[in-house]
């Protein structure tokens, strides 16, 4: 029986786990694939590195053209990351009519539809079920399991670094200057963590959500990113007060085929099930019109999760491989992007102020919103919680236009009334 020939690019944390597990299930994997799996070459960056598995040093080489180019290889594992050089790398091994397994989120976010022509020119597949969310089986799920539905909002925590620190600071009262010290220190953060805090991380797996979801291609300048960097322990103690905790979300939405799609610190109740995924957890809510709302929960990131994702991937390409049928997946019909302006872009806002502890300060605060038709759901305003004169007013909208939000923000810049604007966030009921 001759084996479907596996090439590997990269055998760190996810590459080791995905040599555990083809060797240690090739029953199940001939069972399922009706071939053996071998992993028969792997490039690797420093040939006498100390591994996380064994594997025969003749598999190896430092050179990844050596796999891009053997002519025996059926499929190439991509897991050492990067993005320019790693493109050049795909689109070679497409054009020589090997499969792609990956789990590199910036590269498919970045030129998943070059990436994606080439293969569907070429009649192969490129797989990336471990690009978003580790081991939650979320985009086979966008493309399968909602074939028959129609996607209306996809909304979820897709960063386990970001929602270690946020569940850090929300359970114990602490900073985020010391939170994210001690995710470092635990390996939860880089030591230069400026994708995950920053939300751009977030926003790669959102673009790649979106992309599926709403059969659109969706490029890092259609979305609006914001991290977690300005969140405070005040935020956070606003927020509990009122009911609600505040989680980094990627929110994507269509309504009558027009589009929006965000990251950004979001307050929900403590009552919705998002609240309570904590730690280094991501989960993934999906609205459809016919089966309503489902939830997708899981382990982020990891070496097994994301690993058991790869192999999927790779038993779903092998499967095709032994059938005949390899590159259907790549000829999805894409539909035109209409992306929603900011006058219709609606959600609730929670804001902290800032303002001077004297007679009439409200009543000038409300005249604004109502200037700009933005109807307020709640007002709290915190007795002497400042020195000097000065107080905190904590405000909820009900639903509100972001273009009419701006213009109240406008508006408060130029009010000696208003001190500072502490906080604005998007309320997600």
């Amino acid at each position: 029986m001759k084996p479907v020939n596996i090439g590997m690019l990269g055998l760190g944390t996810v590459g080791s786990g995905v040599v555990r597990i083809v060797e240690g299930h090739q029953e199940d994997l001939v069972r399922q694939i009706g071939a053996p799996v071998k992993i028969s070459k792997i490039a690797v960056r420093n040939l006498n590195k100390a591994r996380r598995v064994t594997v025969d040093p003749s598999m190896l080489t430092d050179d990844p053209w050596e796999v891009i180019n053997d002519p025996d290889i059926d499929v190439v594992v991509e897991v050492m990351g990067g993005v320019e050089q790693t493109l050049e790398y795909m689109l070679a091994a497409l054009e020589l009519g090997k499969h792609i397994v990956t789990a590199n989120k910036d590269l498919i976010a970045q030129h998943g539809p070059k990436i994606l022509a080439k293969a569907a020119e070429k009649r192969c597949d490129v797989m990336y079920e471990a690009s978003v969310a580790g081991g939650i089986p979320i985009l086979r799920t966008l493309v399968e399991g909602f074939s028959s539905d129609r996607i209306t909002k996809i909304m979820g925590i897709v960063n386990g670094t970001t929602n270690y620190i946020l569940t850090k600071m929300t359970q114990e009262g602490a900073s985020y200057e010391t939170v994210l010290a001690e995710a470092q220190r635990l390996g939860y953060a880089e030591a230069d963590p400026t994708s995950d805090v920053e939300g751009y991380d977030a926003a790669y797996k959102m673009i790649i959500l979106g992309s599926l979801g709403f059969h659109v291609h969706l490029s890092m300048s259609d979305l609006d990113v914001k991290g977690i960097t300005g969140v405070s322990s005040e935020d956070i103690d606003c927020a509990k007060r009122i009911g609600h905790t505040i989680k980094l979300l990627g929110i994507a939405e269509r309504q009558d085929d027009m589009i929006s799609i965000s990251v950004q610190p979001t307050l929900i109740k403590d009552t919705h099930p998002l609240a309570s995924v904590n730690g280094v957890f991501n989960a993934v809510y999906v609205y459809g019109q016919a089966v309503g709302e489902t939830m997708f929960y899981g382990p982020g990131a990891g070496d097994m999760p994301t690993a058991t994702s790869v192999v999927a991937d790779l038993v779903a390409v092998s499967r095709n491989l032994m059938l005949g049928i390899n590159g259907n997946r790549n000829s999805l019909i894409m539909n035109e992007k209409k992306l929603k302006s900011d006058d219709q872009i609606i959600s609730k806002y929670f804001m902290r102020l800032q303002v001077a502890d004297r007679a009439g300060v409200l009543a000038q605060i409300t005249q604004i919103f109502a200037e700009q038709e933005i109807s307020l759901e709640s007002v709290i305003q915190t007795p002497n919680s400042l020195s000097h004169g000065e107080t905190e007013i904590i405000i909820i909208t009900h639903d509100a236009s972001k273009s009419g939000m701006n213009r109240v923000l406008e508006r408060f810049a130029g009010i000696d009334a208003v001190k500072a604007v502490r906080s604005v966030y998007r309320v997600e009921e």
